[in-house]
Order: structure tokens, then C-alpha cells, then sequence
């Protein structure tokens, strides 16, 4: 059995995580200031609870990479679940931290990073039919 050709947009996804992962070690090992701060499902997590989270991130990242880059087909709806995470933690970000924009600034972010959630939910690669109808 032969597996249809990833799509292009699949193979800018694994780049676009595998890229994350690099950035993220380097920023998070290099930047003592970003080091000692994480955002989990939009709050802030500090000193030692965000260094010693910070590899789960990575890993995320680098499984996301794996995924599409390998096109397993499990990949699509659970990318679309953590996008809208992010969506989510965008808004409680700016509720709840200091440094957020407050309430506008949360609705705009949250519809901003749906977009690619829905996406990313409708997605599927070739040849794989849609199991979740």
C-alpha cells in the first residue's frame, strides 16, 4: 500500500514545528528573563514549575513535526484541539496576567488564532477518509 504525497501545506506545518522546537530550546536555554516564565493553557507559571515544563513544549512541537512530516492521521484533529488552546490561553492570557491587553485584546487574539483551529480541523491528508463524521 502506497501513502498519497503529503500536501504542501503538511510539509510546512512539520517545517513551521520543527523551526518552534529549535527556537524555543535556544530561547528558552539562552534567555535567562524568558526562561523563567511559561503560559499553560493561559497562565503563568514561574521559576521552577516553567523550567521544568518547558521540555514538554519542545516536546509538542517536535511530536507536531513527526506527525505531519511522517502524516499520521491522528495528527489533524489533535493539532486543531491544541491550536484552539492557544486560542483559549490567548484570552486568559489577557485577563488574567499584568502584562495583558485585557478583555479586546483577548476576544481579537482568540478569533485570530481560531482561524487556523478550524483549519486545521477540516484538514485531512489525501487518501484519508474523515473519521470523525
Amino acid at each position: 500500500m502506497t501513502r498519497a504525497p503529503r500536501p504542501w501545506w503538511a510539509t510546512a506545518i512539520a517545517g513551521f514545528c520543527a523551526v518552534t522546537v529549535v527556537f524555543l530550546v535556544v530561547r528558552d536555554l539562552a534567555l535567562p528573563e524568558v526562561r523563567d516564565t511559561e503560559v499553560w493553557f493561559g497562565f503563568e507559571v514561574r521559576g521552577f514549575w516553567a523550567i521544568a515544563t518547558a521540555p514538554l513544549h519542545w516536546a509538542i512541537f517536535a511530536v507536531g513535526a513527526w506527525a505531519y512530516w511522517t502524516q499520521k492521521p491522528w495528527v489533524w484533529p489533535w493539532a486543531s484541539v491544541y491550536a484552539e488552546t492557544i486560542a483559549v490561553g490567548h484570552l486568559v492570557w489577557n485577563l488574567t496576567s499584568p502584562n495583558g491587553g485585557g478583555p479586546f485584546a483577548g476576544l481579537w487574539q482568540l478569533a485570530l488564532f481560531s482561524v487556523p483551529a478550524l483549519a486545521l480541523w477540516f484538514a485531512k491528508p489525501a487518501g484519508v477518509s474523515d473519521r470523525r463524521s
